[in-house]
């Protein structure tokens, strides 16, 4: 009985090595530690995530291939000029999981390199494989990490089981318009928003299979929509708004401060097309910006700073707490206190958006040295701390246990917006750690206790080849649960509608 069971298994492995190369033997292991590019060593990954590809950090001519082990399956993949790209269909069976099994698959990577017509192994890693899948989609703004001008712009999505990447609008439809602030609902794909500067502006609202132009700016606030964030219930939209300005650096090893010089935030009706907030949000001493909506609609948070006279020259002097404020969507009424959770005039820092997990155990932000834009800070970094279901007491006492959410090696490029999968598992972030000038979305999963894993580059046929082309950052990543449908002859098609006015409700 055991030699048929043998004798079977030499034949599976045999026609999966067939099918995935020209087949090899590791006849030798020296246990070299062979750079690799992205570098998803030891990294975890969800099930149904496409398939890792990756690259030989080499400049030889030193041919290689790859031996690919998980339990009883071994494959072979031959390099194409250093990249190895795996078959779609052979990872599918390599990640593939027993049905209803939760316990991690662990797969195991072997760079052989040709030597003397023999292969010889280098040191293996390790990718695992968990049960908790992430979202299928991506939706991400592409945009080049100019100052004040561009020459091409547009939101995407990206199919993460196949790395197929779609467009959802490019500005070259918009005579060249800015777009940007697209943010998705409760990770559905039918309730997202955008907003288009200059030629065609306004906030366009996606929701109950209509799309909407509106007139954001009215005689009570200080701007139109920007900075969003939905209620569950996709009736409510809290967006701060803003008046921002920039200044450029020639020496400072941030190019650019983005910076406002007034915020407030308040809440949009989507119903009755009005906006109301309260002095708490909207108060003349404090800049207050970034709402982010509690996974249960219940709380508000934001973040705030006390007003700077003339920030254009003191904009390091700017620092911002995390607060929260209780909001009760049946009665469409904010609460009367807010509430601290990390006192920026305590610590001399900064911090920016916050981000709740969708069981509402732990949020994660954004802490830098000084004022709100972290995508350009270097010393930007992403902090976690725990919500005690206690709640908190309106002083600074309440504070939050706030930690580094990754090691110090993290910290070089700056970690900036990040959000959530919708189980709970996954946090997407954006980083210029690559190379220092463009924004990647990094993945890391999130295990039950709030600890992190090692975070991993979102994955592409040959990545090498494609971030070395793409002379674009990814901007605000956020998951989607299915595909974003709205034809694009319908948006620009809503361009041409009449904007509808919003109301500020007094």
């Amino acid at each position: 009985m055991k030699r048929v069971k043998l004798y079977i298994s030499l034949i599976l492995a045999s026609a999966f090595l067939a099918a995935c190369g020209g087949g090899g033997n590791i006849t030798k292991n020296d246990d070299k530690d062979i750079a690799i590019y992205p570098d998803y060593k030891n990294v975890t990954i969800p099930c149904n995530i496409a398939p890792m590809n990756f690259c030989v950090k080499d400049s030889t001519d030193t041919e290689y291939a790859l031996q690919i082990s998980a339990g009883e399956r071994t494959m072979w993949v031959d390099a194409d000029d250093k990249d190895f790209v795996i078959d779609s269909d052979d990872w599918k069976a390599l990640t593939q999981l027993k049905p209803g099994s939760t316990t991690p698959k662990s797969i195991t990577f072997t760079i052989a390199r040709k030597e003397n017509d023999e292969w010889v192994g280098s040191k293996p890693f390790k990718m695992t494989v968990v049960a908790d899948s992430i979202d299928d989609y991506l939706t991400y703004r592409l945009v080049p990490p100019g100052y004040v001008s561009w020459y091409k712009m547009g939101i995407y999505q990206h199919q993460l089981s196949t790395s197929e990447e779609s467009v959802v609008m490019e500005n070259s439809h918009l005579k060249g318009a800015c777009m940007n602030c697209h943010t998705v609902g409760s990770h559905r794909s039918d309730r997202t928003l955008f907003h288009i500067r200059s030629y065609y502006g306004g906030t366009y609202l996606f929701r109950n299979g209509k799309i909407e132009r509106l007139e954001a700016k009215t005689d009570s606030t200080i701007s139109g929509f920007v900075y969003p964030s939905w209620h569950p219930d996709g009736r409510y939209i809290a967006f701060s708004n803003n008046k921002t300005a920039q200044e450029f650096h020639t020496s400072d090893r941030n190019r650019i401060e983005v910076f406002d010089d007034g915020s407030d935030v308040i809440m949009y009706d989507a119903d009755k097309h009005e906006v109301f907030s309260t002095p708490l949000l909207k108060s003349e001493d404090y800049w207050e910006t970034f709402p982010s909506f509690s996974p249960d609609g219940k709380w508000l948070y934001f973040c705030k700073a006390k007003r700077v006279r003339e920030v254009s020259l003191n904009y390091k002097d700017v620092h911002y707490s995390l607060c929260r404020i209780a909001f009760d969507a049946e009665k469409a009424e904010f609460g009367t206190e807010v509430e601290t959770l990390y006192d920026a005039e305590e610590t001399g820092r900064s911090i920016s958006f916050p981000r709740v997990s969708p069981d509402g155990k732990w949020i994660i932000a954004t802490i830098h040295d000084f004022g709100n834009f972290s995508i350009w800070h270097r010393n930007a970094e992403l902090y976690i701390a725990p919500i005690p279901e206690a709640g908190f007491a309106a002083s600074a006492s309440s504070i939050l246990d706030w930690k580094k959410l990754f090691g110090n090696d993290w910290g070089r490029g700056g970690c900036s917006y990040h959000s959530w999968s919708s189980n709970g598992r996954w946090l997407v972030f954006s980083s210029r750690r690559d190379d220092g000038l463009y924004t990647r979305p990094y993945f890391t999963y999130m295990d039950k206790s709030g600890k992190p894993h090692k975070p991993f580059m979102l994955p592409q046929e040959k990545p090498r080849k494609f971030y070395k082309q793409r002379d674009l950052s990814y901007n605000v990543p956020e998951f989607m649960t299915s595909r974003f449908e709205t034809p694009m002859r319908d948006i620009i098609e809503a361009t041409t509608q009449d904007s509808i006015p919003v109301t500020y409700r007094k």
